[in-house]
């Protein structure tokens, strides 16, 4: 059985400022690596969190069909919020639990949605940690920032 797994982080220099956001897929047998794939870009002016989203965003609209993949993302807010906080803010019209509007409320939309093709389990890692992978996606990510810094 292979496992398809995505990697994702985002980056951004000065927050705002320049940022980017990266992807490593990988489809896997076990531990074997059969088949990988790396996606990057960015934006000029932009967040860290707005980054962190369009990774996740970018893994999931990237795939062709619907799939059943792991999301590894070292963001707390992108974990806590498709995991959590999301189904509150449907729930009260893209509202925060103190009736204010949800931050990035676009991108939260289009990853609800992107997720919805797909059976998605989401595990958070602790960034800069020695995850091989994760690195790679950090690297991917400050790529993606290169060209607007």
């Amino acid at each position: 059985m292979v496992d398809l797994v995505a990697h994702t982080d985002g980056a951004c220099s000065g927050n705002p400022g320049p940022g980017g956001w990266g992807v490593l897929l990988q489809a896997k047998d076990g531990d074997r690596v059969v088949k990988e794939r790396e996606l990057s870009g960015g934006e000029a002016d932009t967040t860290n969190n707005r980054m962190e989203l369009m990774a996740a965003i970018k893994a999931l609209e990237t795939l062709e069909r619907p799939s059943t993949l792991t999301i590894v993302t070292d963001s707390a807010y992108v974990k806590n919020g498709v995991t959590g906080w999301i189904h509150g803010w449907k729930r009260n019209g893209w509202k925060t639990s103190n009736k204010k509007p949800v931050k990035n409320v676009e991108l939260w939309q289009r990853l609800d949605e992107a997720a919805r093709r797909h059976e998605v389990t989401w595990k958070w890692i602790k960034g800069h940690a020695g995850h091989a992978e994760n690195e790679k996606a950090d690297e991917l990510a400050r790529e993606g920032m290169a060209p607007f810094k």
